[in-house]
């Protein structure tokens, strides 16, 4: 049988007076309440963190790229990745507490890297130190953390002094970011934008100048494309002008006010916008107030005119084409291929003949005046403007021959009669003897050439032998004549040398016929003394 287990014997605690902890832990409370501290301190001078959107990363890396405003460090990259969307890629960036009063709601970054632009080059520095982020703060008000970065760096940075005009024009030409903009051929500017209309029908360009030249844009300021070379032939010679060479590399914009009117006081405003012209002379010459729009039928070809060619009146441009069409009449009998040009009446005639400005004719005056040069013979002909080009343009003349005709102001618009031009005329006449030498009997003659030819042939070969008869028979003989007539002529040449015998007997003979005349001249004298001896005969001597 087994024998029961002892009872326990339950010990009872002493309850003595607690200790206190040692000092050792004050040491990692005391860390603890640095590090608290640290943190709190690192999140209160914490500055603030942002986000910046690019197109890439070419040239940034995390923890190396540098967040710089005016060559000022201001933080650093932290993280680069890729937007959800896979269409650009996210920076982080974290920047420095002063910097917070820069982000506002446009501000703009921007990657600083060597660049070549408008004829200037940037960011050489970072060869060496390698592309970093820039920032140009805005003016708006209200904070942001979320950015879209430029492309481009802007041209103009913040705190410049000058003044940012708006340009429209038809194309952007040869102009970008940076592009210089010339007075009186000095760079006052910069093109700091450009972009396509919202209707797609031209281009918007943002220039802006610096202070103190914006002074000198008013509104009668015109600006044109100075790109490239400016050549021009006229009375005075050639001429070769351009704004700088930066402009013909790069292209440029000028501008200048228009000479004949007068100057305008105040300088515009910014933000004007103005035409952007496609050379100097479309934007000095003066604005066009009215135009009227006439139409003409050529009965030529059209090929070589275009829409824009000049409309000419005795070397005077007063219009432009502006449309070229093809009209069908009923049951298609006849085509016909109407012309639509605008003529600025202005440029027609100054003056009216009461001395008022042109301005001020009414349109029936304006219609009378073109009524009688119509009536005097004007016609409208197309004419060509190059040779080498072979373009056309319409010239209006005095044609005193022209057949009696008149406006057709029923019409709209207005039908101007037109005459063939001189090209016509000679295609014409050209045409006409074509014809005619289409005509000739050209196998016919060539027969009759062939045997004009063979007998001619045939002729030249008994010519030939003729002169060789005569070289073997005559020719011996008229050298025996020859021989012969030189010895007689050195025979008369012995005969008539000095000292010669002929030469003696004359020279006797004339002595003989000079006795004889002093015998007939005594014989003279004594018959003038004496003449009764003519009938008593001489007396004789006494002695």
């Amino acid at each position: 049988m087994n024998e029961a287990a002892p009872t326990p014997v339950l010990l009872t605690p002493a309850i003595g007076r607690q200790r206190l902890p040692s000092v050792i832990w004050l040491v990692p409370m005391i860390a603890a309440a640095v590090g608290l501290w640290l943190v709190v301190h690192t999140w209160l001078e914490q500055g603030p963190t942002v986000t910046i959107r690019f197109a890439s990363a070419e040239g940034i890396e995390a923890g190396k790229s540098k967040i710089r405003y005016k060559e000022v460090e201001i933080g650093n990259v932290k993280a680069i990745a890729i937007s959800p969307d896979r269409k650009s890629v996210v920076v982080t960036a974290q920047l420095s507490k002063d910097a917070r009063d820069l982000l506002t709601r446009d501000s703009k970054f921007f990657v600083v890297r060597p660049r070549i632009s408008g004829g200037t080059v940037s960011g050489l520095s970072t060869l060496l130190s390698g592309a970093y982020i820039a920032i140009e703060p805005g003016s708006a008000s209200g904070p942001s953390k979320d950015f879209i970065g430029l492309e481009v760096p802007p041209v103009v940075r913040g705190g410049v002094p000058g003044r940012e005009f708006v340009l429209h024009a038809q194309e952007l030409g040869s102009l970008d970011y940076g592009t210089p903009v010339f007075y009186r051929r000095v760079n006052v500017g910069h093109v700091t934008r450009y972009s396509i209309q919202p209707d797609g029908q031209g281009i918007e360009i943002g220039v802006f100048i610096d202070a103190p030249y914006d002074r000198f844009v008013t509104t009668n300021t015109h600006f044109w494309h100075a790109s490239g070379l400016d050549i021009s032939i006229d009375a005075n010679g050639l001429k070769v002008s351009t704004e700088s060479l930066a402009a013909i590399i790069e292209g440029g914009v000028a501008f200048e006010d228009l000479p004949d009117l007068p100057p305008a006081r105040e300088p515009a405003p910014a933000g004007t916008s103005f035409t952007l012209y496609a050379d100097r002379t479309q934007a000095l010459r003066l604005p066009d107030r009215r135009r009227q729009r006439f139409s003409m039928y050529f009965p030529e070809s059209l090929r070589g005119l275009s829409v824009g060619a000049p409309v000419d009146f005795r070397g005077i441009v007063i219009g432009e084409v502006k449309a070229l069409g093809v009209e069908y009449e009923k049951g298609f009998s006849r085509i016909r291929f109407p012309v639509e040009v605008d003529v600025y009446p202005d440029r027609l005639w100054s003056r009216s003949r009461d001395g008022g400005p042109a301005g001020e004719d009414s349109e029936a005056q304006n219609r009378m005046i073109i009524d009688q040069l119509v009536a005097h013979g004007t016609r409208g002909q197309l004419r060509t403007a190059s040779l080498l080009t072979g373009q056309l343009y319409i010239a209006l003349d005095f044609l005193p021959d022209a057949a009696a005709a008149s406006v057709d102001w029923s019409r709209t618009p207005p039908v101007v009669p037109t005459l063939p031009g001189g090209l016509g005329e000679i295609q014409d006449t050209v045409g006409r003897i074509a014809k005619k030498i289409d005509r000739i009997p050209i196998e016919q003659l060539s027969d009759e050439l062939s045997r004009a030819l063979v007998s001619l042939d045939a002729t030249l070969k008994g010519s030939q032998a003729l002169i060789g008869q005569v070289d073997s028979r005559v020719a011996p003989q008229a050298t025996r004549t020859l021989a012969e007539a030189e010895k007689t002529l050195e025979e008369a040449h012995a005969v008539l040398t000095k000292g010669a015998p002929i030469e003696k007997d004359a020279q006797e003979a004339l002595k003989q016929v000079a006795q004889s005349a002093r015998a007939l001249e005594l014989l003279a004298d004594y018959l003038e003394r004496h003449p009764e001896s003519l009938i008593r005969g001489k007396p004789e001597d006494p002695r």
